[in-house]
């Protein structure tokens, strides 16, 4: 998606100077009195309050969010990770002027606490020295309530990540319950949900004018609570809008109004039949001269109340869905929940950044280092992020189990060349350390930047989860000449060795322009490259919005043949999800079996996860599909719950793991699979039961079947069968020949 509709009418930086102030950037954001001092300041217009600790590096959000407001003339104070148990850490910078700014940080306060089993982490990358326990559970909730402790007349206004992913009534995970929106539990007076340099910038602003927050009820990407719809605003149920199993076609902002409502409400009679995720836009014949007000403009969708969707799983998906389909800053509506006798409304996105915006945040004063109060402590999360550098935002994959584009949208923003370039030399000029090596040219997705929608018209009006799936969409730009140029230039700077890319490829967009392939093959792979294929069988892709295995296959050849052709051993390192909704026993059992083929043990694999607001979460909580018609009678989600089944999952993907083949003989043999896969056959995905593990169990041994004991006189040599080292393919197994298919198992009665 680009960015030709879809500029606000006020650039970022077009508001007057705080007070008619130019003075030069802090050479830190102060962290305390002495600070302040310092820099002859005896108070702070606005104190940010996070739950990392300050690195003054464009990668950190409060260092992005201090600096921007920094750039405006406000005087911007930092509390890091404070202790949450009483005020007085929130009093440290004094009373702040304008408000506090609160944050949970760059992660979610408890996916950063606790693992996927939800066990207590010990360790946090955002705290010298990894230290966990740094920062409490629902960090923007404790914040909130010790900022209005300590100095109660303070507007308090949260956002990040936390506060995003948390604007309207959802699942939590965690305590495995629905919960209120986020605004409604900390008591803060606004939440900015999105990237915010707009939003808030606005904020600031109006508030500085003495404008009270209770009277900012209309900023784009901002969630206020009211007792009822703002004035002049017509609203609109949300089973309206997809009682027919879709989200009702944008009407083209060209059209006559009058002539496209009728022609909408056709369309949706002859449709009633169809169930797709997405449907063709609607394009109607232009205005002359007089143009009407866009349909989406001033409305607002009624949310089923918190009060229903905690109780109903089918509402909840619902609305879920509902909320999904609203992202599109061109053309998305308001949305309306009510709380109990209290109203969240939730403004349409703040629109994205121009070039030129997003350039000059990037463009700030950063010192791209902590705050030196940390001495030599080292914080994992800048140690991996110290030399690389963030192209772009936004993503439009649509990944239902990531909470990228929920947070920062489809819209791909991107930065110029020159302002890339420029902070690589400032990388090779300034930051202590560097060897010549850029860690990564990346962000959410490494060759997303510059693409973008060929149709401006239909780009405003899409309503679609995905520019890629379950097809790349035929309006998306696919030619990677930009990032190609971006690489050739960078490797040309002067003291530049290795440019690398760590960012995630999106293969299936990849293998549209074998040119970028080939580039980043020859040149910018550091001997194994990071890609996210997730499954391997079709149920669970299909949840998760990915492609199949066949785009895989097309980029692995591609990328064997580039690196053969440059004399390069380079291999594919492949990340998968365990668990996700969707998947069956069977379908682990057939990825384990092609990662066998394929000679891959992994170490680490990710369970899934279950984040707020994320629509393979809403699968987890209601066992409904929202990403077609959701009703009672709807498409049921197969769920993986409970930390046994969970745990075997994951096992199955660790099939090398001895540890493990308990449990996988276990589920072997539920599938009616123990003879084809258990047993000492190159095919089979683990060895019967030793000797000695009959023995412990107290069963009764027998020769025929049990193994010998694994010691330093056995090895798995042992289980293979002579002159065999390829799987055999039996009769209850099929194999298939073709690109990107993978061998299935087929279960008898």
């Amino acid at each position: 998606m680009s960015l030709d509709l879809l500029q606000a009418e006020r650039p970022l930086f077009s508001y007057p100077s705080y007070k008619g102030r130019n003075e030069k950037p802090a050479p830190f954001l102060p962290m305390s009195r002495k600070e302040m001092k310092q820099l002859g300041w005896d108070s702070c217009d606005i104190i940010i309050v996070v739950g990392d600790a300050y690195v003054d590096h464009p990668s950190f959000g409060m260092a992005v969010i201090g600096r921007t407001l920094e750039a405006q003339g406000y005087r911007v104070g930092i509390i890091s990770q404070p202790d949450w148990h009483s005020k007085d850490a929130f009093m440290g910078l004094g009373k702040p002027n304008l408000f506090f700014g609160v944050s949970a940080g760059n992660m979610d306060s408890m996916i950063n606490r606790y693992t996927a089993e939800r066990r207590m982490r010990h360790d946090d990358a955002y705290t010298p020295n990894n230290e966990g326990g740094k920062r409490p559970d629902r960090a923007v909730l404790s914040y909130t309530q010790r900022c209005k402790e300590a100095y109660k007349d303070v507007p308090v206004i949260i956002g990040g990540i936390e506060a995003s992913l948390r604007r309207i009534a959802h699942y939590d995970y965690w305590s495995d319950k629905v919960r209120h929106s986020v605004l409604l539990d900390s008591k803060a007076d606004i939440l900015l949900y999105g990237n915010a340099e707009r939003p808030l910038l606005e904020v600031a602003h109006r508030i500085s004018l003495g404008e009270s927050v209770k009277e900012m009820v209309d900023i784009r990407g901002t969630a206020i609570l009211t007792k009822q719809a703002l004035p002049g605003w017509e609203g609109i149920d949300s089973q309206q809008v997809d009682q027919l199993g879709k989200i009702d076609a944008i009407i083209s902002p060209y059209a006559d109004i009058n002539v496209a409502c009728a022609t909408q409400k056709l369309a949706d009679e002859s449709s009633s039949a169809q169930e797709d995720v997405t449907q063709p836009i609607m394009v109607l014949p232009p205005l002359a001269k007089s143009h009407k007000k866009k349909p989406w403009e001033n409305t607002y969708i009624q949310l089923p109340s918190y009060e229903k969707v905690k109780t109903d799983k089918v509402l909840y998906a619902h609305t879920s869905r509902v909320l999904h389909q609203e992202t599109n800053p061109g053309c998305a509506r308001a949305l309306a929940q009510f709380h109990g006798q209290r109203l969240l409304w939730a403004n349409p996105p703040a629109y994205p950044l121009t070039t030129e915006e997003i350039d000059a945040v990037f463009g700030l004063e950063y010192q791209r280092v902590p705050h030196p109060s940390y001495g030599d402590a080292k914080i994992p999360a800048y140690d991996m992020i110290r030399f690389s550098i963030n192209i772009m935002r936004g993503c439009f994959g649509g990944c239902t189990f990531c909470s990228i584009t929920e947070h920062e949208g489809r819209v791909i923003q991107s930065r110029s060349e020159d302002s890339i370039i420029k902070e690589i030399e400032t990388i090779r000029d300034k930051v202590p350390g560097f060897t010549g090596v850029i860690s990564d040219l990346g962000g959410p997705t490494a060759n997303m930047y510059r693409l973008k929608c060929k149709s401006p018209k239909a780009e405003q009006t899409c309503r679609r989860l995905s520019c890629v799936f379950p097809d790349i969409c035929h309006h998306m730009n696919t030619d990677h000449e930009h990032t190609i140029n971006l690489y050739r230039r960078a490797r040309k700077l002067k003291g530049v060795k290795k440019i690398l890319i760590a960012s995630g490829v999106r293969y299936d967009i990849a293998v549209e322009d074998p040119r970028y392939v080939k580039e980043l093959v020859e040149h910018h792979v550091g001997g194994y490259l990071k890609i996210a294929p997730e499954h391997t069988e079709k149920g669970p892709l299909d949840k998760m919005m990915k492609p199949t295995m066949t785009s895989y296959e097309a980029f692995k050849q591609m990328f064997e043949k580039y690196s053969k052709a440059a004399n390069k051993k380079q291999y594919l390192i492949p990340y998968f999800i365990s668990a996700h909704p969707g998947t069956t026993d069977e379908d682990m059992v057939n990825l384990a079996l092609w990662l066998k083929s394929n000679n891959f043990k992994l170490d680490q694999v990710q369970n899934f996860y279950p984040s707020p607001m994320a629509n393979a979460t809403t699968m987890y909580h209601t066992e409904k599909n929202p990403l077609h018609k959701v009703s009672k009678d709807s498409e049921d989600v197969l769920i993986t719950k409970g930390t046994r089944q969970r745990r075997l999952h994951k096992a199955i993907l660790r099939y090398h793991v001895p540890e493990n083949w308990p449990q996988i003989r276990e589920v072997l043999k539920k599938l009616g699979l123990a003879r084809q896969l258990i047993g000492r056959s190159a095919s089979c995905l683990v060895p019967a039961e030793s000797r000695d593990e009959l023995k412990s169990s107290g069963r009764k041994v027998s020769t025929s079947n049990a193994q010998p004991a694994l010691s330093r006189h056995t090895g798995l040599e042992q289980f293979k069968q002579p002159g065999k080292g390829k799987p055999t393919v039996k009769k209850r197994l099929t194999t298939k020949n073709k690109v990107g298919s993978t061998r299935k198992i087929k279960l008898g009665k």
